[in-house]
């Protein structure tokens, strides 16, 4: 077992400490989406602080803990609030958690983030399904030894986001009435906001929205076998697309006016899951 693997096994080890809850969803949420952690009937919280070696949030916005408990029939862990690479972590403790959920049994993993808007048709405040996306600007998740406790040492990524789970995502977007568009994710790495000239470069590459999270996690949970699905809330036109300077106040304010749609999508979608 290599020292890595042995860190994400520690931290599991203590999670059965505190709770043998099975988890078959688990759900990342992203700047400014944490009011979806109130839908859920709470079994049990822990901050992250309390398990040993986890990284921690250090950004406004992500409360840090994990939520236990139930949506509906649905098993479900939520991460309220996810750590960064641009807060310094390695690229290993970005994703640990993605894997510590794995390990406690989730089968599939919801992704949520805020982004901006490379396409220039987006507004702010829309919901875009996530179909596939760009890594090439944040270190792979997987480079280093390989871990074979969790999967191959070359996943393939041709369907990183299920297709199946996409059905059901649109088919709720449809039934509540939600305007979803559907595109292409780049990560960054941040924290700094792109300049219009990356912005641009991101549009010839084929992106619809750009943000600091989400593609290294799917990655990982690809790697470990986990289904995948993904929406972005466009909290911003990406720079050179408006007049205004960007902030991530601007970002928070977009998704907290996003939040009840945002709820009720993730919501009716993971009840089909």
């Amino acid at each position: 077992m290599n020292k890595e693997y042995e860190k994400i096994t520690n931290c599991v080890d203590y999670i059965r400490t505190v709770t043998d809850f099975i988890p078959k969803v688990a759900l990342v949420l992203g700047s400014g989406l944490g009011e979806f952690a109130e839908t859920i009937q709470v079994k049990k919280e822990i901050p992250y602080t309390e398990i040993p070696g986890f990284p921690v949030s250090t950004v406004p916005g992500h409360d840090g803990k994990f939520i236990f408990g139930y949506l509906g029939e649905v098993p479900i862990v939520c991460m309220k609030g996810r750590v960064h690479y641009y807060e310094g972590y390695s690229i290993f403790d970005v994703v640990l958690p993605i894997r510590v959920m794995k390990l406690l049994g989730a089968e599939i993993l919801f992704l949520t983030n805020a982004s901006g808007g490379v396409n220039a048709s987006y507004q702010a405040g829309d919901f875009m399904l996530i179909t596939d996306h760009i890594s090439l600007f944040a270190p792979n998740p997987l480079i280093g030894p390989n871990m074979e406790e969790l999967g191959t040492r070359f996943p393939d990524m041709s369907e990183v986001y299920s297709l199946e789970l996409q059905k059901k995502i649109r088919r709720c977007a449809i039934e509540n009435g939600i305007v979803l568009r559907e595109g292409v994710y780049a990560q960054v790495t941040g924290p700094s906001f792109e300049s219009p000239a990356e912005v641009r470069m991101l549009q010839k590459l084929g992106c619809d929205a750009v943000g600091m999270s989400t593609v290294v996690e799917a990655i990982a949970a690809r790697h470990a076998g986990m289904k995948v699905c993904g929406i972005s809330c466009v909290c911003n036109p990406g720079a050179g697309l408006s007049q205004n300077p960007l902030s991530h106040k601007e970002v928070q304010e977009a998704a907290d006016k996003a939040a009840p749609l945002f709820k009720k999508l993730v919501q009716d979608s993971i009840l089909l899951f």
